[in-house]
């Protein structure tokens, strides 16, 4: 899954065109990394190819420091920090942990449930206002997971279950970069996502490392590591240049990606209940992005004097 930050502070010049195509180019690469997530497991342990593709975040956490200082790892709130960073590394194990059963293109459609579930949490955690509408879109999007999921029909794998694991924590892992937000900054919060699951996924490692035995292997572990980094990067710079409520809708093209990778490396391609189920989640995930830019922009609004 892609760990979209949301808690980003506005560039002074919002660039929305420039956010779009950095927005796009990580989605792009981020299919890169899940695709080659895919392939390692058939070898590797699940949790292996976690604590790899996390080196790559926290490479990408340590040249942030380096550019801006150790100052950005001053934190009012440690404990929900580290909190974040167990969620990030549980909703990566989870969903790669599927994706070794699991059709790429399906894992990524049933993990779009994520917003919806962050709209649910967000309503009864943090008391935000819910209105018919956007509940209504919630029910929708939950009814099309099941179409995609087609439970007692036999038509998915039982890990597709881990996936909803995936994005039930991702949205957690939300929620708090929202609460976060209020007083951390973006770089303090990836710094410590990255340093906390790195340093926590070393507690398995030593249990269930296996040595690369082909240069294939080697090469997709260090290529993921490094497309890992590079894609968080670009997932950063967007939101520093741009508008959220512009950039956040091109988080859905990771779907026609992981398509295109799944086709062309394992031979698989979503049926048509997938295709459907998708397709009415990703409307009523951009709806859902539509209503919540609206409140947002409303809570913003000033109160009239007097």
């Amino acid at each position: 899954m892609v760990g979209v930050m949301t808690n980003e502070t506005a560039s002074p010049s919002i660039q929305n065109g420039r956010g779009i195509a950095l927005m796009a180019c990580g989605m792009f690469l981020f299919s890169a990394v899940d695709t080659m997530a895919k392939v390692l497991t058939e070898t590797v342990h699940p949790m292996q190819v976690v604590w790899l593709r996390q080196s790559g975040l926290l490479l990408g956490a340590l040249v942030l420091l380096l550019r801006f200082g150790r100052g950005h790892l001053a934190t009012q709130r440690p404990g929900l920090q580290i909190s974040r960073g167990l969620c990030a590394i549980v909703s990566a194990a989870a969903f790669i942990t599927a994706i070794r059963y699991v059709h790429l293109a399906d894992a990524v459609a049933v993990s779009f449930i994520a917003p919806f579930i962050v709209t649910v949490l967000g309503a009864v955690l943090l008391r935000e206002p819910v209105g018919l509408r956007r509940w209504t879109a919630v029910f929708i999007g939950f009814l099309a997971t099941m179409v995609i999921i087609r439970p007692g029909q036999g038509a998915m794998h039982p890990a597709i279950l881990l996936v909803l694991l995936a994005a039930s924590v991702f949205a957690l892992r939300q929620v708090l970069s929202r609460i976060l937000g209020a007083t951390e900054k973006s770089t303090t919060t990836f710094a410590y996502t990255a340093i906390v699951g790195w340093f926590v996924l070393l507690l398995p490692l030593p249990f269930v490392w296996t040595w690369p035995s082909t240069g294939l292997e080697v090469g997709l572990m260090v290529a993921m590591a490094v497309l890992a980094a590079i894609a968080e990067f670009m997932v950063i710079k967007a939101l520093e240049l741009a508008q959220s409520v512009a950039v956040a809708p091109v988080h859905y093209t990771i779907l026609i990606w992981s398509t295109a990778y799944g086709f062309l490396v394992f031979g698989h391609l979503p049926d048509g209940w997938t295709v459907l189920g998708a397709s009415v989640i990703m409307l009523t995930g951009l709806y859902t992005l539509h209503r919540e830019s609206l409140a947002d922009r409303a809570r913003r609004v000033p109160p009239p004097a007097g």
